[in-house]
């Protein structure tokens, strides 16, 4: 890693977490109401250790992977971090998944449900889960369309005994990012559910005046992602 990044990365952190407070004191919140899930996807170990040695502890990851490869020995090194899944998670990975991350942010589907239900069960873990809303209801993007929201909810809850802990979206790049984060605000406030995962680098401030409790931030801290090689 070149010299400089370990202290840009440092500095970029501060920041964004000056930037949250500020926001959620505008928005007349609590500035502890908000947490930042600091996003590794397709950086390596030493771009992302200099925010754990900063004393960040909440990151996310898009890959099981890519979770697997890097997160086991940071955590070793660095106690107390919590890790989350923010990714499209397959039925065959779920296992894996479990026993990397500490939330998983993208149950969308019921087979996904039913899996994550089974293997809670088998390995005695129960981690909290947020259920994905489409709420562009694009064809290429995972989450329940809002429609089926609300019977995807309650089937995760009383069918599959998940515990669920909220709701989490990537609205589409083209559109007023304010309206889907009142979209999947409203639905989370009929469900009774405190999270909501929405907003990354360039509308963040905008998801937590709508209420985010988690915002996922990546480029802002991390800089761009390198490309990514083909195997």
């Amino acid at each position: 890693m070149d010299a400089h990044m370990g202290p840009q990365v440092a500095a970029r952190l501060a920041d964004v977490l000056a930037e949250i407070a500020a926001a959620t004191r505008e928005a007349g919140r609590d500035p502890q109401a908000v947490t930042l899930v600091a996003v590794g996807k397709g950086h390596d170990a030493d771009r992302i250790r200099p925010a754990l040695v900063s004393g960040h502890r909440v990151f996310g990851e898009n890959r099981v992977q890519e979770a697997a490869d890097k997160w086991p020995e940071l955590r070793a090194e660095f106690p107390g971090t919590a890790l989350h899944l923010i990714g499209p998670l397959q039925t065959n990975k779920v296992r894996q998944a479990l026993a990397l991350f500490d939330v998983i942010e993208t149950v969308d589907r019921p087979k996904l449900a039913r899996e994550l239900a089974k293997e809670m069960a088998k390995a005695g873990r129960r981690i909290d889960c947020f259920i994905q809303v489409n709420t562009g209801a694009e064809a290429q993007k995972a989450g329940v369309l809002p429609g089926e929201a609300d019977s995807f909810i309650e089937a995760c809850r009383m069918d599959f005994g998940l515990p669920v802990r909220g709701l989490m979206c990537i609205p589409p790049v083209s559109e007023e990012p304010s309206l889907h984060f009142a979209l999947l605000r409203e639905i989370a406030r009929r469900n009774g559910l405190a999270g909501l995962s929405m907003g990354m680098s360039a509308d963040y401030r905008v998801a937590i005046a709508f209420g985010a409790t988690h915002v996922r931030v990546g480029t802002a801290i991390f800089g761009e992602r390198p490309p990514r090689h083909p195997n």
